[in-house]
């Protein structure tokens, strides 16, 4: 009785649903391409290395004035070969040292950051090479003048190929190219990844900067539980070699990939459910639109309803009648809304090449709360029919 009440009005049927169409597919794609953002900044991070932990220098207080985080010159190479050589949970460690300067080739020129690093680097990184070799232990010692190239900087400065094993010149000192580094496209920040010239930390700090203090340490844990116990012993390790007294400030900073991780995570989780909430106000005037026409249907049927009374049917029954049919609208539509909102995520992950993750529990979260629509809103317009007089309904014109 429902279904045919509804195919009365098909066009009437058509319109009423597609507020629940719109409003399921709305949320359905916001929280697939929420998810599916999520994902890919995870990805991003885990790119930056494996079990990485990043050591920078802190900020100073003196005569009222206080500086920002690495506003202090504070981390020495002998603190990080300190590090690779006390603390039992550490794989690997690199010293790091980071300019930017205007590098030559030929006619060509670019500006690009040099990272000074150890040879550890792209263990750390889990950045693997596309050609040649990383620079070793010995040729760090040693302060060679070699170098690895990003696929950005090979592009500008080679743009014919053939990088490898060519010389270029960084400020006054030349450097071979001894190896080329795999595409890693954008950081989590957004920056170029492949935008680098990595050198031995040796190099940079004697050649090219003059200096002994690091801009920063990254270290390599055995493993992604020892993480936690690493930074500990960082920090332990650290203010001893500072001196730094009980209750002092550390003139040092130990952040862990778990902190990125989870402090991109939240800003993702927020973005999503802002999108999903912003969609689903769609659902609520979907449902106003199913109780509008439902209140319509009570009002053109007042004679249907006042013979079913006349002839037996009771309250609950009518009530059940209209509540089967609000249901049905909001129930049918929120199905095509889910279809229609998974076709729009893909669609919109193809135009724009990032991936997008349809949840199993968005979609069965979606077509429930489209039912509790159905029954929310529908249920005044059928309690509504349910109280009517049936000689008073048998009367109305």
């Amino acid at each position: 009785m429902a279904v045919r009440a509804l195919k009365r009005n098909k066009m009437r049927t058509m319109l009423t649903m597609l507020g629940m169409i719109i409003g399921v597919g709305a949320v359905i794609a916001m929280v697939s391409i929420g998810n599916g953002a999520k994902v890919q900044v995870e990805e991003r991070i885990a790119s930056l290395g494996q079990n990485m932990l990043l050591v920078f220098p802190g900020s100073f207080s003196a005569n009222g004035v206080r500086s920002g985080w690495m506003g202090r010159r504070s981390l020495t190479v002998e603190d990080a070969n300190a590090v690779a050589r006390e603390l039992p949970g550490v794989a690997a460690v690199s010293p790091e040292n980071n300019t930017h300067l205007q590098v030559i080739a030929g006619d060509q020129n670019w500006w690009t950051r040099i990272a000074g690093e150890g040879s550890a680097y792209l263990q750390i990184r889990q950045w693997p090479l596309a050609q040649g070799s990383m620079f070793d232990p010995r040729q760090v010692r040693a302060a060679a003048k070699v170098c690895v190239v990003g696929q950005t900087v090979a592009k500008q400065l080679f743009p014919y190929g053939g990088a490898l094993g060519k010389m270029i010149r960084i400020r006054n000192m030349p450097c071979r190219i001894i190896g080329i580094l795999q595409a890693k496209g954008l950081s989590p920040m957004g920056g170029d990844e492949d935008d680098i010239i990595v050198v031995p930390y040796t190099t940079e700090l004697q050649q090219l900067n003059d200096e002994s203090w690091l801009d920063a340490m990254l270290v390599q844990a055995d493993s992604r539980e020892d993480i936690p116990i690493v930074q500990q012993e960082i920090t332990g390790l650290l203010r001893q070699r500072h001196h730094i007294r009980p209750g002092g400030n550390d003139d040092f900073t130990v952040r862990s990939q778990e902190d990125i991780a989870q402090t991109a995570d939240a800003m993702t989780s927020i973005m999503t459910r802002l999108l999903a909430g912003i969609a689903s106000v769609s659902l609520l005037v979907g449902g106003i639109g199913i109780m509008n026409i439902m209140l319509v249907s009570v009002t053109e049927r007042t004679r249907e309803i006042g013979i079913r009374l006349a002839v037996g049917a009771r309250g609950k029954d009518i009530m059940l009648q209209f509540l089967i049919e609000a249901i049905t609208l909001s129930v049918l539509g929120g199905v095509t809304g889910i279809l229609l909102g998974v076709g729009i995520s893909q669609l919109i992950a193809a135009k724009w090449n990032a991936p997008a993750m349809t949840s199993a529990a968005s979609v069965l979260g979606a077509f429930l709360f489209s039912a509790a629509v159905g029954i929310f809103f529908g249920f005044y317009p059928a309690r509504k029919a349910s109280q009517l007089d049936p000689i008073e309904a048998l009367r109305f014109e």
